[in-house]
């Protein structure tokens, strides 16, 4: 039953219901019944029954009234989100109409500046054949097909007049960058501008250094995206810190601070790098705002600071920020990055990860995007997560992980590190910590029970390159199958410094843990990163550990988009207590993985390790053997591990030797792995996978669509006849998935849009229960209706509902079938749930 309802202008609502007839609500009823919308905005008719009883004010009042109520309120708050979501769409769309406009209108210009240049250059070359002699006299020059005169610098100090001269020049070269043609843009491999897009994003061509661009719309002021980018550290994980040497302030009312500043080294075969620098800050005519910086050096005379030890001293070129307000609210950003990063200091081959505009535009420049996007979202939406934490809480957790993985890697004496001697073999670098900054909060006692006082922090690290493996696929499977390279005594180790109670040196022990579920906390907007816990069940009682129970890790995971060009791939995690604060102690280890080449395409996103996976489809087989060597997504890249263990200071040589061997082994596994996972492995072994697949994935793809047109008598496919049934099968558009027929049914095989759908792969696919994708209305309708496909009419359908992904993502479904697969003999084989019309919610 359906109603239409309508409010009253003394405050009262009332509801017309189908027989005509009106019911109104006082305003205290309403008021009682949208206090249970926002509790439950979905009652059951128990529920609704029990609010009668509750609340008197309501006892006059149907059941079935208040369930047209209810229903009428959501519909409601949906037109509601619904013309919310639309003006901000058609906000975004309008800001990014003027946007592409005035990128047009730059182009335009760059166009004009080539074709002048070359008729220059041919007026040169005529005048050359002509002339017997060249005249030198001119200072006229042109370099990097761009035709300037040779620029004559007043003099530079470090007085007030003397600094607001190079900032201004900075300004006016910042801005030439920003909205002009002083450097040659090229739009980003992968990123194509759109309503859902990050931006406009483009890369230098041809440049000094390497450098980025972007353009995109925020729903914050300007004032506060300011604020924001100024605070470098707190979105740019590889900053270290910013420290304000001096600041003044400029007679047309702007700001000029000297900054020193210091970024991390990603990797332990690189030193990191330092900058100083000035920043301006100003407001332009038209009301925009602008926050622009460069290095400073001795050529100019102006202020200087002599080179820090473990560090590099590096160039930022005119790079900044032009903030201007948006029509409607929120604020319309150009970002540039450009920097010199002194390639020079590092090995040869790890030179493209200071060479590589796109690594530059990733890790900075689109990270400055991504982080006001986040923050606007945070203030529009600021609802309570997993564990009970606002968004902001958790990016800070995150933030304190990335951090505390950074110092680990870099290990700086002023810190507290300190390095221990080698073993012999200089593959693992071990570093102690016994600063008290570095062990506040961390737990130990003895087993007499009185506390130990002598708590230190160790770190063993390494870096390795990796040939022809993408780090997105590496990454998701060390994510998902962590029992193939962790060890649990090691880890129930790492989490007794975080528990009250005694710990004693891990004894290494055959086996795994009996389980791991992840359980999602939050996800950035692009779910580029996320954040989760991770609970390694069944770990029991440990006579050598005198702990129990289960172990949790809060873990950081990001890059595992294979889409994405030149992504850093990044898995950090620390143990925590089940009760953690948001202050607690945490001692964070993992990996990162950097792509060294990263102008090639991505990899399938399937590709996993499965060397015996009897249903490998034809399209992820023939990567596996074929095209995958080109779209590898790189062919080289360095991995960086570094794990932490707190220790009391007795046990320091013991625990270095045990930290070195983990290391060491988690390096084999790796090296396993990754050469199970590249291209020249697979196509060693093309046995494995014929041109189309496996027998078994084509006799299965069969299977599916003659049951399904036994079933309800239709064809599935429309050439259903041709060889190419497994191929068009894995491309249907609908996410095709089967579960076994056993008591607790697993998924067995999925098509790729299954597999987009339930964010998996094919081997993780193995690890999902049928009841774990289902809501409880979703399980309800399944049992209730599972009968029919067993016994009666061999198939069934199902409304549309509302499923979850693997990472606990809603996803929406128009409606789905499922049927029973049968074999040769007519038996059933497994069922077969095909998912239309879905989209994440």
């Amino acid at each position: 039953m359906m109603g239409v309802s309508s409010t009253c202008k003394d405050g009262s609502t009332r509801i017309a219901m189908d027989n005509g007839k009106y019911v109104r609500y006082t305003p205290e009823q309403v008021e009682a019944l949208e206090r249970l919308y926002h509790e439950c905005p979905k009652p059951t008719s128990t529920r609704r029954q029990q609010l009668i009883r509750e609340c008197p004010i309501l006892s006059h009042i149907e059941p079935k009234q208040i369930k047209v109520w209810f229903q009428n309120r959501r519909c409601r708050e949906k037109q509601r989100k619904e013309a919310s979501r639309l003006q901000a769409v058609n906000r975004k769309l309008t800001a990014m109409n003027k946007l592409l406009m005035e990128e047009n209108d730059r182009l335009q210009k760059q166009v004009s500046q080539l074709v002048y240049e070359n008729s220059y250059f041919r007026q040169q070359t005529q005048n050359a054949t002509t002339l017997a002699t060249t005249d030198t006299s001119c200072e006229s020059v042109v370099t990097s097909g761009q035709h300037h005169l040779t620029p004559q610098h007043p003099p530079r100090d470090a007085s007030p007049a003397g600094l607001l001269s190079i900032a201004e020049e900075n300004l006016a070269q910042f801005l030439s960058k920003a909205t002009g043609t002083a450097v040659e843009w090229v739009q980003m491999p992968g990123m194509k501008p759109g309503p859902d897009s990050i931006g406009i994003v483009a890369i230098s061509h041809g440049c000094t250094g390497v450098a980025a661009r972007a353009c995109g719309l925020v729903g914050l002021e300007p004032t506060r995206v300011a604020e924001i980018l100024k605070d470098r550290p707190s979105w740019f994980r590889d900053c270290r810190a910013v420290d304000v040497i001096n600041a003044m302030s400029t007679a047309n009312g702007g700001t000029i601070e000297l900054l020193y500043m210091q970024l991390y080294a990603p990797t332990t075969l690189a030193p990191a790098r330092d900058f100083l620098l000035l920043r301006y800050t100003s407001v332009l005519e038209d009301g925009s705002l602008v926050v622009c910086e460069r290095s400073l050096n001795n050529t100019q005379n102006g202020p200087s600071m002599p080179p820090t030890q473990h560090f590099v001293r590096a160039e930022m070129l005119p790079s900044g920020y032009l903030i201007r307000p948006c029509e409607g609210g929120g604020s319309i950003i150009h970002i540039v990055d450009h920097m010199d990063l002194e390639p020079w200091s590092v090995p040869e081959v790890l030179r493209p990860l200071y060479e590589s505009s796109t690594l530059l535009a990733q890790k900075t420049t689109m990270a400055a995007l991504r982080h006001l996007r986040q923050i606007s979202q945070e203030i529009s939406q600021p609802n309570v997560t997993g564990w009970g934490r606002r968004p902001a809480a958790l990016r800070a957790l995150s933030q304190r992980l990335s951090k505390g993985f950074n110092e680990a890697v870099n290990g700086f004496a002023d810190e507290g590190w300190s390095l221990l001697e080698s073993d012999g073999i200089d593959d693992v670098t071990v570093l102690v910590n016994s600063s008290p900054t570095k062990t506040m909060g961390v737990n130990f006692s003895y087993d007499n029970g009185f506390p130990s006082m002598n708590n230190a922090v160790l770190c063993a690290k390494a870096s390795m390159l990796l040939q022809n493996v993408p780090p997105a696929v590496l990454l998701r499977f060390l994510r998902e199958h962590r029992s193939e390279w962790a060890d649990n005594g090691i880890d129930a180790y790492a989490a007794s410094a975080i528990k009250a109670g005694p710990c004693s040196l891990p004894v290494s022990r055959a086996g795994n843990f009996g389980g791991q579920v992840i359980l999602p906390l939050a996800h950035t907007i692009e779910n580029e990163e996320f954040i989760e816990v991770i609970k390694l069940e069944n770990m029991g009682y440990r006579e050598d550990m005198l702990m129990p129970g289960d172990v949790f890790l809060l873990q950081l995971c990001s890059g595992v988009d294979e889409n994405a060009v030149g992504t850093c791939a990044e898995l950090i995690f620390a143990p925590i207590d089940a009760s953690f604060s948001d202050d607690a102690p945490i001692i964070p280890s993992g990996f990162r993985i950097i792509p060294l080449d990263s102008g090639m395409d991505a990899s399938s996103p399937n590709r996993t390790l499965d060397l015996a996976s009897a249903l490998e489809v034809g399209p992820a087989g023939n990567r596996a053997s074929g095209d995958l060597s080109g779209r590898s997504g790189c062919t080289k890249s360095v991995m960086t591990i570094a794990f932490q263990f707190a220790f009391e200071m007795h046990l320091q040589e013991n625990v270095a030797s045990m930290a070195r061997q983990y290391v060491r082994s988690i390096i084999a596994s790796v090296q396993r792995v990754a050469l199970a996972l590249s291209p020249s492995h697979f196509g060693s072994h093309a046995g494995f996978w014929p041109p189309h697949g496996t027998p078994e994935a084509h006799t299965l793809a069969r299977w599916i669509c003659e049951s399904y047109r036994i079933y309800l008598g239709v064809k599935l496919l429309k050439n259903e006849g041709s060889d190419s049934i497994l191929k068009t099968l894995w491309h249907h558009s609908d996410a095709l998935v089967c579960c076994s027929l056993k008591t607790l049914p697993v998924f067995t095989f999925s098509n790729q849009a299954g597999l987009d759908m339930l964010e998996t792969t094919l081997v993780a696919l193995q690890d999902i229960t049928l009841e774990k994708i289902f809501d409880d209305n979703g399980r309800k309708t399944l049992c209730s209706e599972f009968p029919q496909i067993m016994q009666q009419q061999g198939f069934m359908c199902l409304p549309g509902g509302i499923c979850l992904s693997s990472m606990g993502r809603p996803v929406s479904y128009e409606r789905a079938v499922a049927w029973k697969v049968l074999n040769e003999e007519e038996s059933a084989h497994c069922i077969c749930f095909m998912f239309m019309n879905w989209s994440f919610v």
